[in-house]
C-alpha cells in the first residue's frame, strides 16, 4: 500500500504589529480615554447634582434678585441702601447658603451616602479627586451664583458695581465650595457643622473677632467688593483689620488652597465605606 505524504505546510506570515484581539472594540477616530481629572469633573457635574439639589441652589438666586429690588424701595441713595442689603442678604445669607448646597452635594452628601467608596477606590491620585470635585462645584456656583448676584446689583441701581461683584462672588464661592469640600471629609455631619461655621463662626464670632473675619470667606469676599467698588458708600463694608480689595482675593486664594490641601490629606485616611478611619 502506497502511502501519500501530506502536502507542505505554507510559510508562515512575516512578524507584524499584532491585530486587535476578538470581540475588542477599536475606539472611534483614534480618541483615548479622557483624563482622569476630566472624568471626574464632568460626573461631580453629572451625577452629584440631581434635581432636588439644584432647587437648593436656584432658590438663594431668586433671592439675591429680591434683595437687590428691596434696594430700590428703601428711602435713601441707591448706594447706600445695596450697601445695607449686600452686607446682610447677598455676602451674609446667598452667598454662604448657596455654596453650601453645592459644596455638600459634590462630596459630602456622597460620603454619608457610602457611594463615594466608588470612587475611594478607583485609581485616581486623592488631589484629582478632591480638585476636580472642587472645580466641578465651583462651575456651577460660576454659571449660577455669581449672574444672581450681578443681576441684583443691576437691579438695585448700582452699575459700577457690577465688576467687583463679579470678583467677589467667583472668589468668595471658590473659597466657600474648598471650605466645604473639606468639611465634607472631616466630619460624617458635615452639613451640620458647615451650618455652624456660617452662623455661628462667621456671623456671630466674625462680627466680633477681626480674628476669625480674617479667615472667614463670607467677610473676605464683602472686603473684596468693598476695597475695588467706587460708589461712594462702598467705604460703609470696608473693616479694619482685614485685607481688602485685591489683598482680600489673595487671602480668599489662600483659604482655597489650605482647605483643598487638608481634604486631599484627610481623604487619604478614610474608610471608603463609612467615612471614618
Amino acid at each position: 500500500m502506497t502511502v501519500t505524504p501530506p502536502p507542505p505546510a505554507a510559510p508562515a506570515p512575516p512578524p507584524g504589529p499584532p491585530g486587535p484581539s476578538p470581540g475588542a472594540v477599536a475606539p472611534q477616530g483614534g480618541r483615548g480615554l479622557p483624563s482622569p481629572f476630566v472624568a471626574v469633573v464632568g460626573y461631580t457635574l453629572r451625577a452629584c447634582l440631581p434635581a432636588k439639589r439644584w432647587w437648593g441652589v436656584l432658590l438663594p438666586c431668586l433671592g439675591a434678585v429680591l434683595f437687590g429690588w428691596l434696594a430700590t424701595v428703601a428711602d435713601t441713595s441707591a448706594q447706600r441702601a445695596f450697601a445695607f442689603v449686600a452686607e446682610q442678604g447677598l455676602f451674609g445669607l446667598v452667598l454662604p447658603l448657596t455654596c453650601l448646597v453645592i459644596g455638600d452635594a459634590i462630596l459630602g452628601a456622597d460620603v454619608r451616602a457610602g457611594t463615594f467608596g466608588f470612587t475611594w477606590l478607583s485609581p485616581v491620585r486623592f488631589p484629582t479627586i478632591v480638585i476636580g470635585r472642587w472645580l466641578g462645584g465651583w462651575l456651577v456656583a460660576l454659571v449660577t451664583l455669581v449672574p444672581a448676584l450681578v443681576i441684583a446689583t443691576l437691579v438695585a441701581g448700582v452699575p459700577e458695581g457690577v465688576g467687583p461683584m463679579v470678583i467677589a462672588a467667583a472668589s468668595g464661592s471658590a473659597a466657600y465650595i474648598g471650605l466645604f469640600v473639606m468639611l465634607g471629609v472631616m466630619a460624617r455631619r458635615s452639613a451640620v457643622w458647615a451650618l455652624a461655621v456660617v452662623f455661628l463662626g462667621e456671623r456671630l464670632l466674625g462680627s466680633a473677632l477681626s480674628g476669625i473675619a480674617q479667615i472667614s470667606p463670607m467677610w473676605e469676599a464683602q472686603q473684596v467688593y468693598a476695597g475695588l467698588v467706587d460708589d461712594g458708600d462702598g467705604w460703609r463694608l470696608l473693616r479694619e483689620g482685614t485685607p481688602n480689595g485685591w489683598g482680600a482675593v489673595v487671602r480668599l486664594a489662600t483659604i482655597l488652597v489650605v482647605t483643598l490641601a487638608v481634604a486631599s490629606w484627610r481623604l487619604a485616611r478614610l474608610s471608603p465605606t463609612a467615612g471614618d478611619e
